[in-house]
Formats: C-alpha cells, structure tokens, sequence
C-alpha cells in the first residue's frame, strides 16, 4: 500500500533527512511540496527544497512558496543550527522555479483533488497549514489524515524550557491547527527518540551518493545533540515520515490541547490536559513514545532505496 503525502517544510537538514527518505521508500509517493520560513528564510527553504528533489532526479515533484513570516511577528531562523541558507553540505543551485500558487492554496488543492487518499505531513511553522485550514475548513474530513513534527506536550522544549521551535516560531498558527485540524502531533515527547548513531553518519560520510549527501545532515551540533539526553543526533521531522511507513514507529495517545499564544514566557508552549482535568473531548493524536530501533531500520532502508530509484 502506498501513502500519498503532501509534504509543507523549512528545509533545513532534518527536514532534507525526511524528504530523502519520502523519497527513497516505495511505500510513500511524494505528491506534492509546500515551503515557509522557519529553519531559514523562506526563499532559502524554498531553494533548498527544490535542490533536494533536483538531486534526486525529482524535479517532476510541484512545490509552492508558501509563508515567509508567522501570523504575528517574525521568524525566528536557525543557521547556526542547520548551516549557511539553512542546510548544511553540497547543494547546487536548482535549476528549477516554484509553482505559481502559495503553499497553503496547494495545500487545499491536493485536499480537493486526492481527498482521503492523499496525507498532510507539516513539519515546519504551521503557518501555511493554518492559512489552508482558512481558506478550506473542511480540510481535515477531506483528507486521510494531518501528521504535525511539533510541539511538547508533557516534556521540556528545545526553543524555550516551554516550547518547541516550531510551534514557538508561529504559535498563533499552531493553535489554529490544533484547534481545527484534529492533527496527529509528533512533537519533542518522542522524536527525541527518533535518533541515527554517530557511526552511521561517519559511515554515510565516506561513502558515494546518496550517503555522502545525507551524511551532513545528520550531523548537527554538540549543542544540539545533548538536547535530547545523548550524543546521537535525534532527526524529528523524519520521524513522522518513518511513522507512516512502519506504523509501529511512534505510539500515539488522545489528548486535549492547545498552544499559548501570548509572547511572554510560555509563547508557543502546548497545554496538554494530561490527567482529564477538564470536560473537554481530545482533539489531537499525541505520539508519546518512538521506538528508535524501528526509526533506525526505516530510515536506512529508505535511504537505501534512493540507489534504487
């Protein structure tokens, strides 16, 4: 069975990771790709995303230019994280251009050409994703699902000791897409499970394509690295594409929530009702736990299939 997704990033390396991997199994088809600020500029995002499908022989793949700023205020981009324009390692400059239609109207328009047989996986800023839950509210009965890489619900954040950097970046629109969307969440409770091991990336570095152009983006700061409890990198947004291709990856529970949009100290933060102190029914999926021996399996056997493509 293969799932058709549309994927909404800020490429940014683990978002590379995931688009790689998207591309690399027989098990997903890549539809479609929407691009906003986040990791970088958007016009960087937007030129990284479509380099990455260039050097995969992809280029037969539409991706729309989506938000450049959150709803309110700026992006807060991440460099020093992901490397100059957002990335790090050898990317040539594409020779491609972006569909005319913003990210958030493709976004609606695969919803209403694929309906239950495409899935929204959003692991940038949730920006375009709330812009397309406005201009088409119907959104989530349309398609087969909504996979978010965001959020903390029960544990600490990456950005602030409150949030997530996604969710951080534009919590006006990841409340909105909490709020409506009925979204499955894989945020910072199990992604950082979601981990490749410091052999794996020296392995991949001294090897031919694809391995050596994905080496590079595994291997983040030391900084970075400890975030997660260890020294092996955790690549969150691949996480959700590993979970679509081996159910088992991520372990979900139901859960009522929503995202603090203030900007004081807990901007950006996920109010989980953990304990069921209110009356209120769950409105997201939250995945509470990965398996990182299965993520591991998925995601060479995803990268392996890049040879094969």
């Amino acid at each position: 069975m293969v799932t058709r997704v549309h994927l909404d990033v800020d490429p940014g390396s683990d978002d590379a990771v995931m688009i790689a991997m998207a591309l690399g199994h027989p098990s997903i088809e890549v539809a479609s790709m929407s691009t906003v600020g986040g990791n970088s500029t958007v016009d960087n995002t937007t030129r990284n995303a479509l380099a990455i499908l260039e050097r995969f022989d992809r280029t037969d793949v539409p991706v729309a230019r989506g938000a450049s700023e959150p709803m309110e205020g700026t992006f807060d981009t991440a460099e020093w994280i992901h490397g100059e324009n957002g990335i790090r390692g050898d990317l040539s400059e594409p020779s491609t251009e972006p569909v005319e239609a913003h990210g958030a109207e493709l976004i609606v328009r695969q919803a209403r050409e694929h309906g239950d047989d495409i899935t929204i996986v959003a692991v940038g800023p949730m920006t375009n994703l709330a812009m397309a839950l406005q201009l088409e509210p119907s959104l989530p009965d349309m398609v087969d699902g909504i996979y978010l890489m965001g959020g903390a619900a029960t544990v600490a954040g990456n950005k602030t000791p409150m949030a997530e950097a996604n969710f951080h970046n534009d919590p006006v629109a990841a409340s909105r897409v909490i709020q409506s969307g009925r979204p499955f969440m894989a945020g910072l409770d199990a992604t950082h499970d979601a981990t490749v091991s410091g052999e794996m990336i020296d392995e991949y570095s001294g090897l031919d394509e694809p391995y050596d152009i994905v080496g590079p983006w595994l291997d983040y700061p030391d900084e970075i690295k400890r975030l997660g409890g260890g020294m092996d990198p955790a690549i969150h947004d691949a996480a959700v594409v590993a979970h679509l291709i081996d159910p088992e990856v991520l372990t979900f529970e139901s859960y009522y929530l929503d995202v603090e949009t203030t900007s004081g100290l807990c901007r950006g933060a996920v109010v989980c009702d953990e304990r069921r102190v209110t009356d209120n029914d769950p409105n997201a999926e939250v995945a509470v736990a990965a398996d990182t021996g299965r993520f591991r399996s998925v995601f060479e056997e995803a990268i392996d299939g890049l040879l094969e493509g």
